[in-house]
């Protein structure tokens, strides 16, 4: 999981589950296998993307590809899928039916993104359209109109970019030569995202912000292969129909932010949204998403800022209740996920979806 971690073993099963997946969908079976999983679970589906590029696999692409969901063809596939085999709902609708009491319908699915990038609203949203169909985004606010990338995307940039030879970042224990291919500095930034997030939030944003300065490679300069969306293209998908969410105002892992911080991030962010949008902001995804990203004290002020629901980046799926709603856990899909692994997640989660870790604080 790019946002909260995949384990050892996913990055070895990464090759296993594809295989068992094409036999299953080859056999036929997915179909009513999920359907007799459904007569045990009343469970929901929520799926989790981040980036719909053209291509899963952009040559040069210097940010972080782990954060690519699906080209665009694998994601209208996915979702035609998904409206011919599930019941698509609205987190507005879900949130009614905790609030009343009642169960969600049989078969829900959600659709989410996180973070805000520009491909949501160009290449995402007419897909969505076109097929009919609903997805809540999940948005930075201090992001939204700004022109630049993500400070997490930034670092990978960097390393993927600067001409420094060596590698000597101490604070994340990096001391190595920097390879000259694009493949091998990739290992490393992806070793460095998972270093730094344990790291206290004001810490990550202080290395970040060196590494800027001693490299030259300032994040306010932007680069058009990393941007967020407007303001005016969020007003254009809520009219669209899509949902609007938080994400926090500046992408920061809240549990590692101090208490006045933490609920300035949550409320701020849900005052904002309101304030631009015009509409009523009930949803929040806690930014990084993972276990060491959102505790009891995120949850609390996140049902005192006003929210209804609240979700991770957990992988997995829950039952709709009050006991979740604030913990609700997703399903990540990443672009290694080729349609016949797609079809057996979606049929049977719990044998064919990613698995969360805890990383080390």
């Amino acid at each position: 999981m790019t946002r909260s971690g995949w384990s050892s073993a996913d990055v070895a099963a990464s090759g296993r589950r594809p295989r068992l997946a094409r036999l299953c969908r080859r056999s036929g079976l997915l179909p009513l296998a999920g359907r007799l999983r459904g007569l045990f679970r009343e469970d929901v589906r929520i799926l989790a993307y981040h980036r719909v590029l053209d291509s899963a696999d952009p040559e040069g692409f210097s940010f972080d590809v782990d954060l690519i969901s699906a080209s665009a063809d694998a994601f209208r596939e996915q979702m035609k899928l998904a409206k011919r085999r599930f019941q698509p709902m609205r987190f507005d609708e879900l949130a009614d039916c905790l609030d009343r009491g009642r169960r969600p319908p049989p078969r829900a699915l959600l659709v989410s993104f996180d973070d805000g990038y520009d491909d949501n609203h160009r290449i995402a949203f007419p897909i969505l359209s076109e097929l009919g169909l609903s997805a809540m985004f999940f948005v930075c606010t201090d992001h939204i109109g700004s022109g630049m990338p993500y400070a997490y995307d930034w670092l990978v940039h960097m390393l993927c970019s600067t001409g420094v030879e060596r590698l000597e970042v101490p604070e994340l224990g990096l001391h190595m030569p920097l390879p000259q291919d694009l493949a091998g500095r990739r290992a490393i930034a992806r070793t460095a995202l998972d270093r730094i997030k344990t790291l206290d939030a004001v810490a990550q944003e202080a290395l970040i912000a060196r590494l800027e300065r001693e490299w030259q490679l300032p994040r306010t300069q932007g680069h058009p292969l990393c941007r967020p969306m407007s303001w005016a293209d969020l007003r254009e998908m809520q009219r669209g129909g899509m949902e609007i969410g938080s994400h926090g105002i500046g992408h920061r892992m809240l549990a590692k932010l101090p208490p006045a911080e933490m609920r300035r991030e949550v409320a701020g962010s849900r005052e904002a949204l309101e304030r631009e949008l015009g509409e009523r902001v009930d949803v929040i995804s806690y930014p990084v998403g993972g276990p060491d990203a959102y505790d009891e004290d995120v949850m609390r002020a996140t049902r005192q800022a006003g929210y209804r629901l609240a979700c991770s980046y957990r992988a997995g799926t829950d039952a709709a209740t009050s006991a979740t709603r604030y913990d609700m856990r997703r399903l990540p899909i990443e672009r290694q996920m080729d349609a016949s692994w797609f079809e057996a997640m979606m049929a049977l989660p719990e044998a064919f979806s990613y698995r969360s870790r805890y990383r080390n604080r």
